[in-house]
């Protein structure tokens, strides 16, 4: 199956900016791989939440809309809350 998620380039950087993000309901995230420079993101926290339950988003290629252009990456980490259903930070690499 294939997952396509829209995001934005992130310019704030930071511990600061990314608690403002999150308070606002989206997801703080880093693009990176070899012989590419790594690109910082933020995309909806309600774009992931509900397909990051599958399986297959762990081992699938997906496709993020970044700026009107498409990026097929795979994810690499992903940090969640403690106890609440909130991701905090999610890590892809191109693939």
């Amino acid at each position: 199956m294939s997952y396509t998620i829209p995001a934005q380039t992130r310019t704030e950087i930071g511990k600061g900016s990314s608690r403002r993000l999150r308070r606002e309901g989206k997801v703080p995230a880093v693009i990176y791989g070899v012989g590419k420079e790594p690109v910082s993101i933020v995309f909806d926290h309600k774009d992931i939440i509900n397909i990051q339950a599958n399986d297959d988003f762990y081992t699938s290629v997906l496709t993020i809309v970044l700026d009107g252009k498409e990026v097929n990456v795979r994810a690499q980490a992903m940090q969640r809350h403690v106890f609440k259903p909130m991701i905090d930070h999610v890590d892809f690499v191109y693939a």
